[in-house]
């Protein structure tokens, strides 16, 4: 399928990636991809000076973050289909081809999958680990399994993009367009892709520290996304806690001796725990109800203008 590169933006989020920006940008250029957008977190070395010179188009995000500068960016982005990777030359120009023609075959939302092919001293065992777990836990949370959640090589097609309602400023913002690719029930695209050992830039991202915000992340947007998962575990265990304390109850009781208060908080855990799994459920009937008018108002095409 051909490839119609003029209707593609490469768009690639960056903070001090001189030693890399410029290849990378004269690799898209090779192939014939002319437009490319680098939105810059404020680089305090030469990454937007070279970018410009080889011929990219730069703007300065207002805040910091890798989240804040693809929203900020979207109000940018004019082309049809957006292929966005890191800057930091972990991903390799020549698989933007298999990124791009699932979207020219109807996708809405192409995702690059690191984790069955990278190259090795790319990813340490931990942080394959790592990886693998968060992506097993938003399939508990979302209900859908992506492979590799967290890669920064995504395509999308514009529409699709403006659909995303994305809040999350830092290195949750992968989890958060997951999470809204799935939650707007858009076509989404696993492809295997390279991904190469960082050539001399140090990474951003701290395994433990990050790692933990982004389980955080997949725990705290299943609230809206998935109510009935997120309440459901908290009252499960606020009712398991209670079944533990009344079989210490009970246990007591055969041996003489009572305790009316424990009784009382017992039974009250209990039937706590019920309430918030119920309101689980009844939030989502709210949000399944919220999600299905979502989609119809945004399918909605304005009317044809009448013929004079």
């Amino acid at each position: 399928m051909d490839i119609k590169k003029d209707d593609v933006c490469i768009f690639i989020p960056t903070l001090n990636e001189a030693p890399t920006i410029g290849e990378l940008v004269r690799s898209f250029k090779k192939t014939g991809y002319n437009n490319i957008f680098v939105m810059d977190g404020n680089s305090s070395d030469d990454t937007v000076n070279i970018a410009e010179s080889e011929g990219a188009i730069v703007k300065i995000q207002t805040g910091k973050g890798k989240g804040r500068a693809i929203i900020e960016a979207i109000e940018y982005i004019k082309s049809p289909y957006v292929l966005m990777l890191d800057g930091d030359g972990t991903y390799l120009p020549e698989d933007a081809e298999k990124m791009l023609i699932p979207l020219f075959e109807g996708y809405d939302h192409v995702i690059g999958n690191r984790l069955d092919t990278f190259e090795p001293g790319a990813l340490s065992r931990f942080n394959h680990f790592g990886n693998e777990v968060i992506n097993y836990l938003f399939k508990v949370a979302h209900g859908q399994y992506l492979h590799d959640i967290l890669s920064g090589y995504r395509a999308f097609n514009l529409e699709s993009l403006k659909k995303m309602n994305l809040k999350e400023y830092g290195f949750e913002i992968e989890t958060e367009i997951s999470v809204e690719a799935v939650g707007g029930r858009q076509k989404i695209a696993v492809v295997p892709i390279s991904y190469k050992p960082r050539p001399g830039t140090p990474t951003k991202l701290h395994p433990v520290r990050d790692g933990a915000k982004i389980i955080s992340a997949v725990w705290r947007l299943a609230r809206v996304s998935n109510p009935i998962f997120y309440f459901g575990v908290i009252g499960v265990f606020v009712s398991l806690a209670g079944v533990l304390m009344g079989i210490y109850v009970v246990y007591d009781w055969f041996q003489g001796i009572s305790h009316t208060e424990m009784s009382i908080f017992t039974v009250l855990l209990i039937i706590l725990g019920f309430q918030i799994f119920m309101f689980g459920v009844i939030a989502d009937m709210i949000v399944s109800f919220n999600r299905e008018l979502r989609l119809e108002i945004q399918g909605l095409k304005p009317p044809k203008p009448p013929i004079k």
